[in-house]
């Protein structure tokens, strides 16, 4: 690829920015748990590379914020009931779910845990606060696919994929989910009120 810009070659496509968003949501989740200094940070090793730039990013947030982190690796259902297990021993103060497919699908078994546990938790899919997670954060996944769409009609219509420039996600969705925040004793402070992009009661 020669830039985003211009691509060169057959490529071209959408920038969701998951891995880059990591320490925003890493940041808002200390700003919505005070006294945050312990995160446990879920990812799946099936997935290797989304897992090793999710654990980059992460390292390195915590590290400017002097959290102190522990990795747990689950790709099954089983091994998510395992790292539960060993979460209820440790007592993190808050969980980090990384963006992966698997979590999105397994969203009612985390978050039925998560609650089950009272460990506040941060994901990156709005579907996740949605069905009752504490907080997400991340790209708003149905304008960066229709983004993709736009871009495979005019691919259709004849433009070439090198001609098209790596569209950036513009659009990021915080959703606090208040209900969950009240069952775990959390005040959402003013300030992530006033930024979320939906408040669910």
């Amino acid at each position: 690829m020669t830039s985003l810009a211009r691509p060169g070659g057959n490529l071209t496509g959408v920038n969701f920015f998951n891995s880059e968003l990591v320490a925003k949501r890493l940041g808002l989740l200390r700003e919505l748990v005070p006294g945050t200094a312990r995160v446990a940070v879920l990812v799946n090793p099936a997935n290797a590379p989304n897992a090793a730039i999710t654990l980059k990013y992460v390292e390195a947030a915590a590290r400017a914020m002097g959290l102190h982190i522990q990795m747990i690796n689950a790709s099954t259902s089983s091994e998510i009931n395992s790292a539960f297990a060993s979460l209820a021993r440790e007592r993190p103060d808050a969980l980090f779910v990384g963006g992966d497919a698997f979590f999105i699908n397994r969203r009612v078994q985390l978050i039925s845990l998560a609650a089950r546990h009272a460990l506040p938790a941060t994901y990156a899919d709005r579907i996740l606060a949605e069905a009752g997670g504490l907080m997400s954060y991340g790209t708003d996944l149905r304008d960066a696919w229709r983004q993709v769409g736009l871009y495979v009609g005019r691919i259709l219509k004849g433009a070439k994929p090198a001609d098209l420039p790596v569209v950036q996600a513009s659009k990021f969705d915080l959703v606090i989910n208040a209900e969950t925040a009240r069952m775990l004793s959390l005040t959402v402070p003013p300030s992530l009120l006033a930024t979320a992009d939906e408040v669910i009661e």
